[in-house]
């Protein structure tokens, strides 16, 4: 398979090496690791669950023509960093609700590896061989792809934030209803 993104993977080090997914695609050839984010191309989308934006399948434009830019940070100690890489002037994007797949965080609504994130993103936006190419490389990918087909196809359906929008309202009812 020919691969078609240039994804990106910023990571501060505060995962085990080893078990680091975001480390793993780079290590596999399916993302380049750069040190800061000033080194990401200018209109490079990056993935921040602290935006105000949500990612919708017209992102596909950011993606295909700049790549995708994953901030791998520890969801205990990172988020400091992603409220300051909110003052970037690149695209930035939150994932609409997902479930982890991941050991870790398991059936967990957001909480997201940094490959589950990689995924998601390329499905949602039209890249999903290359999605289903990255959650292969870890034992639990076909675990977050199961937990969120419907998902991500519906999402990968909409046009626009609103349609996204909606459908996380539904998502957000069946929790609620069944917490």
């Amino acid at each position: 398979m020919d691969w078609m993104v240039r994804v990106f993977v910023i990571s501060y080090g505060q995962d085990d090496p080893k078990k680091c997914s975001a480390l793993k695609m780079v290590r596999l050839g399916y993302a380049v690791r750069v040190s800061s984010f000033h080194e990401l191309p200018k209109k490079c989308l990056i993935l921040n669950p602290l935006s105000n934006k949500v990612l919708t399948p017209p992102d596909r434009f950011y993606i295909s023509n700049y790549g995708l830019a994953v901030i791998d940070v520890s969801w205990n100690e990172g988020i400091d960093i992603l409220k300051e890489l909110l003052r970037d002037k690149r695209p930035q994007r939150v994932l609409p609700i997902l479930f982890a797949g991941n050991p870790i965080n398991y059936a967990v609504a957001t909480k997201l590896s940094s490959l589950e994130a990689t995924a998601a993103a390329l499905f949602i936006t039209g890249f999903k061989d290359e999605a289903l190419k990255i959650l292969s490389i870890v034992k639990w990918g076909d675990t977050f792809y199961k937990l969120n087909k419907e998902l991500l196809e519906l999402y990968s359906r909409c046009s626009n934030v609103d349609e996204v929008n909606n459908i996380q309202k539904e998502v957000i009812k069946k929790i609620s209803n069944n917490g």
